[in-house]
């Protein structure tokens, strides 16, 4: 094996190659004669997936200056040198399926970076320096242990797509609802409780799945027309080991249908929160001082922290509507995620907006 590799490094100096595969080669050290003499000036993309290393050289991007892509797939990488800023150039890196606990601040330094994979490693938190990759389009950090987002990740205005499933996140940046270019956002399997109001405010977010948070029983009304992935939101892990797994199947009794195609009758829950929530919102600053009512809990908190608004006139929204499985067969999103369907989730006010609401549109 050690000829072999030998002899495939040489070549690739002798030819100038700029591709090197170096992947399943049972590499326990980045190897040396990658480093030797003048290294590989013209290489621009390394794959080195599946093999046992543990770090990277501090000369890597002395020798090897004109990297684009570096795959470092499955491997036991614990620790990331300081010198990965150095690779000016780098604009793919994948470190998915390693052992890193932490990521370097210099990590930011890498200004043409356009992907970054770091899913199943053990990080549980990421650099704020992640802010600075203006360049960036994909950034994969699902199934580690984040418990939160860098503050600086909006400064990401390239961002296209943003994948954070099976971490321990409970809420979402409302900055990340200014990332306009932003496409697909996936936060499935976490801890979320509420998702911003503003999310899907923008145009170009289409697909967002959320599926497997047990506490979140809104959504935006933003997303009314978005492709939304929800199933086991609102269901506790218990009623999912049961074998229950219907779409925000477990809401608060108090959580009901607004109208439908049959009928006119909106619930008297949704009209007195709505009246009330004119009253006392428009005249009092702090809905704390509200005089006591009797309401439950649930609903005052409903009616200091509605859970949406209609889209098509603004009302103020209390009730969570029409949730409906879609088919993806003949959609941009067929074999995403291996998904045959996902759920659309409307947010009306009368039976009126919902007559007029188009699943497709």
């Amino acid at each position: 094996m050690a000829t072999e590799l030998h002899e495939t490094i040489c070549m690739a100096k002798q030819e100038r190659h700029k591709n090197l595969f170096l992947n399943y080669k049972n590499l326990n050290i980045f190897p040396v004669e990658l480093l030797k003499d003048e290294g590989l000036q013209f290489l621009e993309r390394l794959y080195m997936k599946r093999n046992s290393l543990t770090t990277l050289p501090d000369n890597l991007a002395q020798k090897l200056p004109n990297l684009i892509e570096l795959y470092l797939h499955s491997n036991n990488i614990v620790i990331i040198p300081e010198a990965i800023g150095n690779l000016a150039r780098l604009q793919s890196l994948d470190l998915s399926n390693n052992a890193l606990q932490m990521l370097c601040p210099e990590i930011g330094r890498l200004r043409s970076l356009r992907h970054l994979r770091l899913s199943n490693n053990q990080l549980k938190c990421l650099p704020s320096e992640i802010g600075d990759l203006q360049e960036l389009e994909t950034l994969d950090v699902s199934m580690n242990q984040l418990i939160s987002l860098p503050d600086k990740l909006h400064h990401c205005l390239s961002l296209q797509n943003l994948t954070a499933d099976h971490n321990h996140l409970r809420h979402v940046p409302r900055q990340l609802c200014w990332l306009h270019r932003l496409n697909q956002l996936s936060m499935a399997a976490n801890r979320l409780n509420f998702l911003p109001l503003d999310l899907g405010r923008s145009r170009e977010l289409q697909f967002v799945f959320v599926d497997h948070n047990s506490d979140l029983k809104g959504l935006p009304s933003y997303l009314y027309n978005k492709v939304i992935g929800c199933s086991g939101c609102g269901v506790s892990t218990q009623v999912q080991e049961e074998g229950t797994n219907d779409t925000l199947g477990a809401l608060p009794a108090e959580v009901k249908v607004v109208g439908s195609r049959s009928g006119t009758v909106v619930p008297l829950e949704e009209l007195a929160l709505r009246t009330l929530n004119r009253v006392y919102h428009h005249r009092l600053p702090d809905l704390q001082l509200l005089p006591n009512m009797t309401l439950p809990k649930s609903l005052l908190d409903l009616l200091q922290f509605p859970l949406g608004h209609c889209h098509r006139c603004s009302q103020a929204m209390f009730t969570i509507i029409y949730p409906k499985l879609f088919p993806l067969r003949d959609t941009a999103l067929a074999g995403v995620h291996r998904r045959t369907t996902v759920s659309f989730v409307a947010y009306c006010c009368s039976s009126q907006c919902l007559r007029t609401f188009d699943l497709q549109g």
